[in-house]
């Protein structure tokens, strides 16, 4: 039988993969839990229309990435922070907090996962934080200060 799958199901099929799978596992198993539905003609021409639509949504999703590393680029974010007289925060500054900070002074998204932090910043000044996004590198400058 003939099935187009619509979630991912581990060592059998990704998802919108069409496949020849046995009978009773299908039946059994894989519609019965909605993981897929049978592979006719209709189903297979807008599965394959939704393809496209997700390929082109990447891109458009690429393209702004890309303009927002841009964007990005020798800026400077400010976070401020509570810390001990000595300058040691009391908390880590976080991917996510940089990325909040981000948001609020740029006016640009970039997620947590493309902010390459070497080590936890956990003192009040300056740093170098950079960014990577599949092949392209910037950074920008981040200063911590006392709250």
């Amino acid at each position: 039988m003939k099935i187009i799958f619509l979630q991912d199901v581990p060592r059998v099929g990704k998802k919108y993969d069409i496949k020849e799978i046995n009978d009773g596992y299908a039946i059994n198993f894989l519609f019965p839990k909605k993981l897929a539905t049978l592979a006719t003609a209709k189903a297979v021409t807008e599965i394959e229309r939704h393809k496209k639509e997700i390929v082109i949504e990447r891109e458009v999703q690429e393209d702004l990435l890309m303009k927002n590393l841009e964007e990005i680029k020798g800026k400077i974010i400010n976070i401020k922070a509570k810390s001990d007289d000595k300058g040691h925060l009391f908390s880590a500054i976080h991917p996510k907090m940089i990325v909040e900070a981000m948001s609020k002074q740029c006016h640009a998204e970039i997620a947590e996962k493309f902010i390459v932090l070497e080590k936890q910043i956990k003192e009040i000044g300056e740093f170098e934080i950079p960014i990577l996004i599949k092949n392209k590198k910037s950074s920008f400058k981040l200063i911590i200060e006392r709250i």
